[in-house]
């Protein structure tokens, strides 16, 4: 039997390549504002997570995979952030995460078990200037999911991925030009940029039963930058 899996936010970028990976053998629903490139074995529903309740959605009474995809990049000067950006950024990285997962929660139950795949950064773990909005934001998540996951074990697994820079539109400025991908390449020990198959390689295997004996866990998904110092 396929499992019912939903991605919230997954028609571009990171959510994008998992949709496409689940597809093939799984039933895959992606809510998100708009249907971007998904195949037409993938179905759309229309959805804002600042906007929307979850619970108004025509969604199958168990869903076996939960992945929750919207996020920011909002890199300033803390001198240069007011308090209303660290609002915005909360909303959407992680109120938004906790709408969604409080209102699905009778689903993922009568799912029986069911596995939750949320998205960090690795600016939570490495100090970085201009980060301090979307670290704050990020690093309610983990919190959030390593509680999650405590409370609703066995049933529920809850992962973390935690990537650093990733190709993907949401990075565009930071990516414009070959000059700013080799600066970021070389930050990094592995000497690459992520791309989407990355992170979606290591949430589609945080999905299935392969991983079925991890929960609680944070994956840095991030060329070795947060454990690596070859300085």
């Amino acid at each position: 039997m396929k499992r019912n899996i939903l991605l919230i936010g997954g028609s571009t970028g990171i959510g994008l390549e998992i949709s496409n990976q689940l597809s093939e053998d799984n039933d895959v629903i992606v809510a998100s504002r708009t249907k971007g490139a998904l195949k037409e074995r993938i179905k759309h529903l229309e959805f804002d997570v600042t906007k929307d309740n979850i619970e108004d959605l025509d969604l199958p009474n168990e869903i076996h995979g939960l992945v929750y995809c919207p996020g920011t990049i909002n890199l300033k000067p803390f001198k240069m952030l007011k308090p209303k950006d660290f609002e915005e950024d909360l909303n959407l990285n992680f109120i938004g995460l906790v709408k969604v997962v409080h209102g699905l929660l009778p689903k993922l139950k009568n799912a029986k078990t069911a596995s939750l795949v949320f998205f960090s950064s690795v600016a939570v773990k490495v100090g970085m200037p201009f980060h301090s909005s979307v670290a704050a934001a990020k690093g309610a998540i983990e919190g959030f999911a390593r509680s999650l996951a405590a409370e609703y074990a066995p049933g529920i697994r809850v992962n973390v991925i935690a990537p650093s820079l990733t190709d993907t539109p949401l990075a565009e400025k930071l990516l414009s030009n070959d000059s700013k991908k080799e600066k970021m390449s070389e930050r990094h020990p592995l000497k690459r940029i992520g791309n989407t198959k990355d992170m979606a390689n290591a949430a589609t295997f945080l999905l299935n039963e392969k991983s079925g004996w991890i929960t609680g866990q944070v994956i840095g998904v991030d060329g070795g930058l947060s454990a690596l110092n070859i300085a």
